[in-house]
């Protein structure tokens, strides 16, 4: 943290909580033929999961007890496989030759493109020196390098990262397939960039391209 000061114990969940319902609305909205299961189950259970944390914890704090710590993770966990089973899906189609309408195609491989985004920002944003809380106490061993870390002239003193840096460096990562302007400095870190990658290049260079070669 900048200057070895420190910012408010607190963060608002409301950023990440509407970025979590964007996710879940994007899923409910794909085709049928996309999802597991009736297509209101998974998204009634992460909306109920949503509501209660809100509920319960409005803002990321620090001595948050660890059972919302944990079903914060599932619910990440649960919208990140619902995602990934669903781009599985429109893949398999693919490979075996399914006749999906070439717009239909489209929306589908954005909507998962814009969930791949959101998920990871989700993931980067819990996870980064500990969590929204811990962040916000203690300045060492950061999974991620801000500019605004290195370069403490041009930030306040007690800048911390928020979900929508971390939104930001989930969006640019999924876009160029690399780090832009934050590095990550754990294993954690890279492993998880890694993986949205190729979950970006699957959908963008193999889905996309087969859909605009069918609308061609």
């Amino acid at each position: 943290m900048a200057h070895g000061a420190r910012s408010p114990r607190s963060e608002p969940r409301w950023p990440a909580s509407l970025a979590l319902a964007a996710a879940i609305v994007l899923y409910a909205a794909l085709p049928e033929r996309f999802t597991v299961g009736p297509p209101w189950l998974f998204p009634a259970l992460e909306g109920v999961l949503l509501v209660g944390l809100n509920v319960t914890a409005p803002r990321r704090r620090r001595e948050e007890a660890m059972l919302l710590r944990l079903a914060s993770f599932a619910l990440t966990g649960l919208i990140a496989a619902t995602n990934f089973v669903a781009l599985a899906l429109l893949l398999a189609q693919l490979i075996e030759g399914s006749k999906i309408p070439g717009s239909q195609l489209v929306f589908a491989a954005l909507q998962m493109w814009l969930t791949n985004v959101i998920v990871f920002a989700l993931w980067f944003w819990e996870l980064d020196g500990g969590g929204p809380g811990e962040r916000r106490v203690r300045g060492g061993h950061p999974d991620f390098l801000f500019p605004q870390m290195t370069a403490t002239e041009l930030a306040p003193s007690n800048w911390v990262p928020t979900f929508l840096d971390y939104l930001y460096v989930s969006f640019t990562n999924a876009m160029a397939f690399s780090p832009t302007d934050t590095l990550p400095l754990t294993r954690g870190a890279k492993m998880l960039m890694l993986l949205e990658a190729v979950a970006s290049l699957l959908t963008v260079a193999f889905v996309a391209a087969r859909a605009v070669n069918i609308l061609g």
